[in-house]
């Protein structure tokens, strides 16, 4: 019979193996840290200068009202030692108590949602003093002088909270109950595939940690995600221009041409068939060009916001209109592109090309007066980094994007997948739209530096004008009739933002829709899913917040609204066409070629 002690002591030497394992595994570890090219230092945290403001405008009030910031220390030290005291007598009793005299600010924080947090007495004293420490440092925040300008208030509020988030017990082995469990659970396995998942991120991104959010092995473009039927018809050294197979006998004469952003792969729009907007439109009966753009390299260094216009948006809408005959398209600007497009338009009509005749525009930002949750890296510190950082490389590495724009969401995006990963040893999860997520794209050098000194910081395009293409350009010029789509819950372009742009344009013929969620969910709303509702309102005359208030909710998607305005605006039916003719012969099947290529780091 096998005794207990025979079964414990074998669980302890499989253990010890384990641990032997990631011994060896550390080597490797070493190995791909070596391979690292780490991005210019200032763009990891902000000057020394922000701080300097903050202590000095902290000694100031602490000068001007002492006995308030004392108290406040003063209670600080007196839950810790309370705390301290309190675990060390629920150790000796091996319990914890049935009840507290203070409410959990944790309660409900799926971060500590294992039970242990509460039944455990050192779980339960370290979860206490973790939030104790954030609400000290929340409290400190609170208490800086009023005199620090709004931007350095906003951005030192985002930092101490990224501090906050770094420093929950959840994020370390020794202070994380659930990995504690797993790694006995598994006799030290968890700890081993954990640490073989770091090292694969690592390795696979030449020394800097981007944490995987999706299993990449489980994707393949053109086979069960980017599958809608299509042919590359053109192709020069910035995009890839795709028109889709027609899935109706008749189409409308008008093509539309859609310019998805190139800070991300287009196929955002075609994930699968369920929520393919690509899909969606040639149902209803449209032909389709889609642009997807070339995934910068340093050769790409001189690469300009006017490339952009005149090789990407002015051509795409020229070979859109030879192959189908007409003399307009509709045309669609998500993003960047969107705002791109807002710059075409005004570049055609200082020109008096008329080739647009309608454009749609998602979550595209004009106006920069107001920088959102952007504010941190918008500053000259930062901007000051990067263009180093440009200046070296010839581009901006999708690792420094992907890293800024998951930090918005870092709880989600870093440190829980993090420890899921890494101390919990789970392989990623089969999930396209993170796949998409983990994607990037790689920007070129000098389209960078313009877009954030002379739109973000600046402000010209609303303000007195941006030069571009031999032209002023300005907001105001374009007159064309627009539909705006925005949306609610926006952390990259907050719908209030996205208005306030949309109000200064010239057009007479203007439809603002703001949709439930969020960047992405807002947009790839499929009418199917009778999943999220959106808000019209035909008067936009008054501020954003007037606009809400007498704004109309209606259920579902927004995507069928679109399509009866886009359809008044897309001429009369005609026979399908199928993709090319004999002057633009197919050179790839869709998706095409330039989105299989990975971002560089």
């Amino acid at each position: 019979m096998t005794t207990h002690d025979d079964v414990a002591g074998e669980n302890v030497e499989k253990l010890n193996e384990n641990l032997a394992k990631v011994e060896q595994l550390s080597q490797r570890l070493v190995q791909a840290l070596a391979a690292r090219k780490p991005a210019n230092p200032t763009l990891n945290a902000p000057s020394q200068e922000l701080f300097s403001k903050a202590a000095s405008s902290y000694w100031t009030e602490m000068f001007e009202n002492p006995g308030k910031i004392y108290e406040q220390q003063l209670e600080y030290w007196g839950k810790s030692v309370r705390h301290f005291m309190e675990a060390q007598q629920m150790l000796v009793r091996g319990e914890v108590a049935e009840t507290d005299d203070e409410p959990d600010p944790l309660a409900g924080d799926k971060r500590f949602a294992n039970p242990l947090w509460t039944s455990h007495p050192y779980f339960k004293y370290i979860k206490r003093q973790y939030a104790l420490n954030a609400q000290a440092i929340e409290q400190a925040l609170e208490d800086i002088d009023e005199d620090l300008p709004a931007k350095d208030r906003r951005r030192l509020d985002y930092f101490a909270h990224q501090i906050i988030d770094m420093m929950s017990p959840t994020n370390f082995l020794g202070t994380n109950p659930d990995a504690l469990e797993r790694a006995i659970e598994t006799e030290g396995e968890s700890l081993v595939k954990g640490m073989e998942n770091l090292i694969a991120d690592l390795e696979a991104n030449n020394g800097e940690l981007v944490v995987r959010l999706a299993d990449d092995k489980a994707f393949e473009l053109g086979t069960n995600i980017a599958t809608t039927p299509g042919e590359v018809v053109y192709r020069n050294r910035m995009m890839e221009l795709i028109q889709y197979s027609p899935t109706t006998e008749q189409v409308h004469a008008i093509p539309l041409v859609i310019f998805p952003p190139w800070i991300n792969k287009f196929y955002i729009l075609d994930l699968k068939a369920q929520n393919s907007m690509i899909k969606w439109i040639t149902d209803q009966g449209y032909t389709l060009f889609v642009v997807s753009w070339v995934n910068a390299d340093a050769s790409h260094a001189d690469v300009g916001m006017e490339d952009y216009i005149d090789e990407g948006f002015l051509t795409a809408i020229r070979e859109a209109k030879a192959i189908t005959g007409q003399k307009q398209v509709n045309a669609v600007g998500y993003c960047i592109a969107g705002t791109t497009l807002h710059l075409t338009l005004s570049l055609m009509a200082k020109r008096g090309d008329k080739s647009v005749k309608s454009a749609t525009f998602f979550t595209a930002l004009t106006d920069f007066a107001e920088q959102g949750e952007f504010t941190p890296f918008l500053q000259d510190d930062f901007i000051d980094g990067i263009e180093e950082e440009v200046a070296a490389q010839g581009m901006l590495r999708s690792f420094i994007m992907g890293r800024t724009m998951s930090f918005l969401r870092s709880r989600d995006l870093i440190y829980q997948p993090a420890v899921r990963s890494y101390m919990m040893g789970e392989a990623p999860p089969a999930f396209d739209l993170l796949y998409w997520n983990g994607d990037g794209a790689n920007l070129p050098g000098r389209m960078t530096v313009q877009y954030l000194r002379g739109l973000c910081q600046s402000n010209d395009f609303v303000t007195g004008g941006f030069d571009l293409c031999g032209e002023r350009l300005h907001i105001s010029d374009v007159k064309i009739p627009l539909m705006s789509v925005t949306c609610e819950s926006d952390h990259i372009a907050a719908w209030k933002d996205c208005y306030r742009g949309f109000q200064q344009t010239g057009s007479k013929d203007r439809t603002f829709i703001v949709s439930e969620s969020g960047h992405i969910a807002g947009i790839v709303n499929p009418p199917s899913k009778k999943k999220y509702g959106h808000y019209t309102n035909d008067d936009l005359s008054g501020t954003a917040d007037e606009w809400m208030a007498n704004a109309t909710y209606n259920e579902g998607s927004w995507w069928p609204r679109w399509e009866a305005w886009l359809a008044k605006r897309s001429g009369k039916m005609v026979a399908a066409r199928e993709p090319g003719d004999s002057e633009h012969p197919a050179l790839a099947p869709a998706p095409g070629t330039y989105v299989q290529k990975k971002a560089t780091t």
